[in-house]
């Protein structure tokens, strides 16, 4: 009997963690949220809050559909700090999992 659509068997999906700091300001998640929906990326987790004067944002993005790259959004992204005066950085979510197991 042929697998239902609902019972195919899951994608395997390429993760980022995206981290956020600086100054906390206006309009800065729904800018950073829109870079990644505008590189077809999907965020699954997402967490903020401001600390000792720090804004710190850390966000888990689905890039399966990322049609430009990692690469190209990670420059995208880093370009995007500057602007606004924040340090973004990225990391492949298999990396991270790759050093652990070391």
């Amino acid at each position: 009997m042929p697998l239902q659509e609902s019972e195919a068997p899951p994608m395997d999906k390429e993760r980022i963690f995206v981290v956020v700091l600086g100054t906390d300001q206006r309009g800065l998640i729904a800018r950073i949220s829109t870079l990644l929906y505008d590189h077809d990326c999907n965020i699954e987790d997402l967490q903020q809050k401001v600390m000792d004067g720090t804004f710190v944002m850390t966000m888990l993005a689905d890039v399966t559909g990322c049609k430009q790259g990692i690469k190209e959004l990670r420059t995208a992204l880093e370009k995007q700090g500057e602007e606004m005066g924040l340090t973004i950085m990225v990391q492949n979510e298999a990396v991270l999992k790759a050093m652990q197991r070391v």
